[in-house]
C-alpha cells in the first residue's frame, strides 16, 4: 500500500469511522439521559399530584394540572393526567376527551400502595409515551389509581437533532481530514522521494552529483541530513582513498624505477663481480624501502580497520613505554626525552594502536630534532579529554602546512632527505578519528614543533 492510501486510510478514514462509531454511542446514552430526565419529571409530578388529590373543598379529588393558572403555556409539553377509580373507571382526565375520540379503557389500580410503576407504551400512531401509574388512598380509604403520560416525541427530536448536527460535523471533519492528509502525503511522499532519489545516486555509486537535502525538522529531514553528511563522509573517503593509492603508487614507482635501472645497467654490459655486488647492494636499498613502505601502508590500513579491543586502561603506562622505546635512539643521538605524566590516567582505549601513534609522534620528534636537543612529551586531563603532546627543537611546521601534514605522503619542505614515507601523522590523526578525538599541530607553540593528540577520557562509539 502506498503512502498516500495508508495516511488517508489511518489518518482520514479511521479516525472519521471512529468520530461516527463515538457519536453513535454518544448519541443512545444522550436519549438515555432524556429518558431518565423525564422519568424523574413524571415522578416529580405524581408526587405532587398524589399528595394533594383531595385538598379540594370537600375533600373533592381533582387534578391540580387541570386547574392551573398556566394550563395553557404548559399544554404543548405538560403531561396527560388519568384518575381512575378501585374498579378501574376514569374519574377524570387532563387534557378532557376530545369530541369524537375512543373511550379510554378501564384501568385497575395494583393493590400496592406508593410503588410507582413506569412503562413505556406505543400509541396507533406510532408515537412513543412514557407512562408512570402510582396507587394513592383518600382520606376515608378509598384507592384510586394515579396514572401520568409524557410523549417522548420531544425526547427523540431532540436525539435526531443531535445525530443529525453531529453526523454533519462528522462528514465536514472527515473532508477536513482527507484533505489534510491528501496534502500532507502528497508532501511526505516528495519528501521520501528525494532522498529515494539519492539513495539511488548511492547504489549506483554516484557519489559526485550533489545530494537535496531536506529542510524540515522532523524526523524525515533529520534523515535527509543525515544521508546527506553520510554520502559527504563516503565521499571524502573515497577522495582520500584515491588520493593514498595514487600517491603511494608513486611513491612504489620510484624505488622500482630506481631499481629496473641499476638491473638494466648491470645487464648491459660484461659487469665485474665488484659493480654487480654494488648494483645489488642498490637493489637491497631500494627493496628496504620498499618493505618500509609496505609496512607503513599496512599500518594505515590497520588504524582504519574496525577490529579494536578497547579496554579501560592506564595511559600513562602506554605513553611511558613508547618513551622509554624512543629513548634508547635519543641517547644515541645526544638528545634528551622527558615525560610529564599524572599518576594515573583511566581512559578506554585500543592499547596497540595508541600505542602506534603515539611511537610516530616520538619518531617524528626525533627525526627533526637536532643533536643534543630535547623531546618533551607531556599528558594532562583537559576537561573530558586527555592530551598527549610531543614538543621537539626543531625547526617547526610553517602554518600553511599545519594541516596537510597529517595527508598520507606528505612531507614538509626540506624533509626530502629524511627517511619515512610521509605517513606517520596520517595514522595518528587515524587512531585520534577512531577514538573520538582528534589530532593537530598546535598553533600557540613558539621555537620548533608541538603536535598533540587527544582522546576522550569516558568510552565513545567507534567513528
Amino acid at each position: 500500500m502506498k503512502l498516500t492510501r495508508r495516511l488517508w486510510l489511518h489518518g482520514a478514514l479511521v479516525p472519521a469511522l471512529a468520530t461516527l462509531g463515538a457519536l453513535v454511542v454518544a448519541g443512545q446514552l444522550f436519549r438515555v439521559d432524556l429518558e431518565r430526565a423525564l422519568d424523574r419529571a413524571l415522578l416529580a409530578q405524581a408526587a405532587v399530584e398524589s399528595v394533594s388529590l383531595f385538598d379540594g373543598p370537600g375533600q373533592k379529588v381533582h387534578l391540580h394540572m387541570a386547574v392551573s393558572p398556566l394550563v395553557e403555556q404548559v399544554r404543548p409539553f405538560a403531561p396527560q393526567g388519568y384518575l381512575y377509580q378501585a374498579d378501574g373507571q376514569l374519574v377524570m382526565r387532563y387534557p378532557p376527551v376530545p369530541e369524537g375520540a375512543p373511550e379510554e379503557p378501564p384501568r385497575v389500580p395494583d393493590s400496592r400502595d406508593g410503588e410507582p410503576v413506569l412503562v413505556t407504551e406505543v400509541s396507533a400512531d406510532g408515537n412513543r409515551w412514557r407512562e408512570v401509574m402510582v396507587n394513592v388512598r383518600s382520606p376515608h380509604g378509598e384507592r384510586y389509581g394515579l396514572r401520568l403520560l409524557a410523549s417522548l416525541g420531544q425526547v427523540d427530536r431532540s436525539v435526531d437533532s443531535y445525530f443529525r448536527l453531529a453526523f454533519s460535523m462528522a462528514a465536514v471533519m472527515g473532508v477536513v481530514l482527507l484533505g489534510v492528509q491528501t496534502t500532507l502525503a502528497r508532501r511526505m511522499a516528495r519528501r521520501l522521494e528525494a532522498i529515494t532519489l539519492n539513495l539511488g545516486k548511492l547504489r549506483e555509486g554516484d557519489l559526485a552529483s550533489p545530494m537535496e537535502v531536506d529542510a524540515g525538522k522532523d524526523e524525515i529531514g533529520q534523515l535527509s541530513a543525515a544521508l546527506a553528511e553520510a554520502t559527504a563522509r563516503v565521499r571524502g573517503a573515497r577522495e582520500a582513498q584515491e588520493r593514498l593509492v595514487a600517491d603511494a603508487a608513486h611513491e612504489l614507482r620510484t624505488p622500482l624505477a630506481l631499481m629496473r635501472t641499476s638491473m638494466d645497467l648491470a645487464l648491459r654490459r660484461e659487469r665485474s663481480p665488484d659493480e654487480l655486488r654494488a648494483s645489488l647492494r642498490d637493489a637491497r636499498a631500494e627493496v628496504d624501502r620498499l618493505a618500509v613502505l609496505a609496512d607503513t601502508l599496512l599500518d594505515m590500513a590497520s588504524a582504519g580497520r574496525g577490529s579494536w579491543d578497547r579496554k579501560k586502561g592506564d595511559l600513562r603506562e602506554v605513553v611511558s613505554q613508547a618513551v622509554e622505546g624512543a629513548r634508547a635512539e635519543a641517547e644515541r643521538r645526544g638528545m634528551l626525552v622527558h615525560l610529564e605524566a599524572p599518576a594515573l590516567a583511566e581512559a578506554w582505549f585500543d592499547a596497540g594502536s595508541l600505542r602506534q601513534a603515539v611511537d610516530n609522534l616520538l619518531s617524528n620528534a626525533l627525526k627533526f630534532s637536532p643533536e643534543g636537543g630535547e623531546i618533551h612529551v607531556r599528558l594532562s586531563l583537559e576537561g573530558e579529554r586527555y592530551r598527549v603532546a610531543v614538543t621537539d627543537a626543531g625547526p617547526g611546521i610553517p602554518v600553511s602546512e599545519r594541516e596537510a601534514v597529517f595527508a598520507p605522503f606528505h612531507r614538509v619542505a626540506g624533509a626530502e632527505g629524511r627517511p619515512g614515507a610521509g605517513l606517520g601523522l596520517a595514522i595518528v590523526r587515524e587512531v585520534a578519528r577512531r577514538h573520538g578525538g582528534q589530532a593537530y599541530v598546535d598553533p600557540a607553540w613558539g621555537q620548533g614543533a608541538r603536535v598533540v593528540l587527544e582522546l576522550p577520557s569516558a568510552p565513545r562509539a567507534e567513528g
